[in-house]
């Protein structure tokens, strides 16, 4: 499902539609409005990017990340309820710049256009677990399991800055998941995930 997922992400981004965390689905007749130039055989996956942001003492800084080394990065919660953790979690397992053509009645821009997307595995935050200064503790985050849901596609431009992550101890490995063994989405040399992470702030 990686090709009509990426293109979903695309057509939607080309359409000017607001990210909601949700990845529109389109038919196959949409997809075919994006076209990729020389069908992905020239599509640049770099080492490593960076991400610019704001220090807490009013400084630009940047994070220096290599996708599929680890590399987390957040973003600001598209939920609206009182309850909502205020950001999103997401594992980098590959960047791509890629060059596409808009067609189709659609089309607002004829020429090719440069695009730039992260390929992420999800988390999700723990339920029923309370963290904060008054609590004392930091937030918890686990992968989402196995799904659709569970990976997508991100603009850069979303991430606020990378983050760091404490892998919980004594929560132990599991491998309910994803499929033990090998993947793109775990670290070279791993068959299996911690159950969840603190995020360390």
């Amino acid at each position: 499902n990686f090709i009509p997922k990426i293109k979903d992400h695309i057509f939607s981004h080309l359409l000017g539609l607001e990210y909601d965390g949700d990845e529109r689905e389109f038919t196959d007749v949409e997809r075919n409005d994006v076209h990729f130039i020389n069908n992905l055989n020239r599509v640049f996956q770099p080492k490593r990017f960076q991400i610019n942001y704001t220090t807490y003492d009013v400084r630009r800084d940047q994070d220096m990340l290599k996708p599929g080394n680890g590399s987390t990065v957040m973003m600001l919660s598209r939920e609206s309820s009182a309850s909502a953790h205020p950001f999103w979690y997401a594992r980098v397992l590959g960047a791509f710049c890629i060059n596409v053509l808009h067609v189709g009645p659609n089309a607002c821009n004829h020429s090719p256009q440069y695009m730039e997307v992260l390929w992420v595995r999800w988390f999700g935050v723990v339920p029923q677990y309370r963290w904060g200064f008054q609590e004392g503790r930091l937030p918890k985050i686990g992968f989402v399991p196995d799904s659709p849901a569970a990976f997508g596609f991100l603009d850069p431009s979303l991430v606020i800055r990378a983050c760091h992550l404490i892998p919980a101890f004594a929560d132990h490995r599991t491998n309910d998941l994803l499929r033990q063994g090998p993947s793109t989405a775990r670290l070279p040399g791993e068959v299996d995930d911690w159950a969840s992470f603190y995020v360390n702030m």
